[in-house]
């Protein structure tokens, strides 16, 4: 019997947050493109095909995109606000404390929102505070700005949740020790942490802590952003892959959620979008054999050491 057969809830499965009310979508959308003019038909189509959990980033330049599909969807009926997840993202040049209220409105107002489901700081690293999103010297070294620190830019998203803005709060781009560091100090616990990764990077003490205190550990990359070593073309995966009538990229998306990780695809086809929704539940056999027989380790990304984004979106 084809694991097709029959109606499987995974791909509509949803993580409750630590503070609040509200359930982050398992499944969820990114919105980081190489071309900013394809993000607004593609967040539509992610829409349609049932992704209700978008992340956004003042970083990406394209959150009013972003914003304008999720409001012609609002307006036409397709979607309620309240069945949405937005999430965006404070840039590393507007750590300083005053600087975080007008960035979080600036992105409320571009996507087009009263609130933000959850408010990230995109990277543990405080750039030179100004417009200028990515500062460097003359030797085209990153400024960095040694007048803040990360528990001070937390407090002011504290205040973001005490106002009734942000939903919930959490952190991207951060190593288990710097988180481990800020929970012992926060007030209000993150609510979620976005990192790199995929079976070749699984995070399996990151996610241990995480969920020991709650957190939801969500996803980038989580196909490994088709570079070399290529986690879609692994053995052990195509092998799955095979078995249960998927393709590899459904295979490690559903390993994803059944762990109890969260995760972000991105893409600006109409068939890769689809696919990367329509995701069924793994045998037991398969969750161990990825555990066990891959054995490949690396990280894509290089964000956590220097608060710089290692990748954008190459592929459609």
């Amino acid at each position: 019997m084809s694991y097709e057969a029959f109606h499987d809830a995974l791909r509509d499965s949803r993580f409750a947050l630590n503070h609040g009310t509200g359930r982050m979508p398992a499944a969820g959308f990114g919105t980081l493109f190489r071309d900013l003019d394809l993000t607004t038909q593609a967040v539509g189509h992610a829409l349609q095909a049932g992704f209700r959990h978008f992340d956004c980033a003042e970083r990406y330049r394209n959150e009013d995109k972003v914003g304008v599909a999720i409001a012609e969807a609002i307006a036409s009926g397709k979607v309620r606000r309240e069945e949405l997840f937005i999430t965006t993202k404070l840039w590393n040049t507007n750590h300083r404390p005053e600087r975080v209220a007008p960035a979080f409105e600036a992105s409320c107002r571009r996507l087009q929102t009263d609130y933000i489901d959850c408010y990230l700081i995109h990277t543990p690293f405080a750039f030179e505070p100004g417009d200028n999103q990515d500062p460097r010297n003359a030797q085209g070294e990153v400024l960095y700005d040694a007048g803040v620190t990360l528990i001070e830019t937390w407090r002011a998203l504290e205040r973001l949740v005490d106002e009734g803005r942000a939903r919930s709060i959490g952190l991207s781009d951060i190593t288990l020790p710097a988180l481990q560091e800020l929970v012992a100090e926060a007030r209000i616990k993150p609510a979620v942490v976005q990192v790199e990764s995929h079976p070749y990077l699984p995070e399996w003490e990151l996610l241990e802590f995480c969920r020991a205190h709650g957190i939801i550990l969500l996803a980038f990359a989580p196909l490994g952003h088709g570079m070399t070593p290529n986690v879609l073309e692994d053995a052990v995966l195509s092998g799955i892959a095979q078995r249960v009538q998927k393709t590899p990229a459904q295979v490690a998306l559903a390993w994803s959620v059944q762990r109890g990780a969260a995760f972000l695809t991105t893409s600006t086809s109409v068939g890769h979008i689809r696919e990367n929704f329509d995701i069924s539940t793994l045998p037991v056999r398969a969750m161990v054999e990825i555990r066990e027989e891959i054995t490949t380790r690396v990280r894509f990304n290089s964000v956590v050491e220097t608060g710089v984004p290692g990748f954008i979106a190459r592929k459609p």
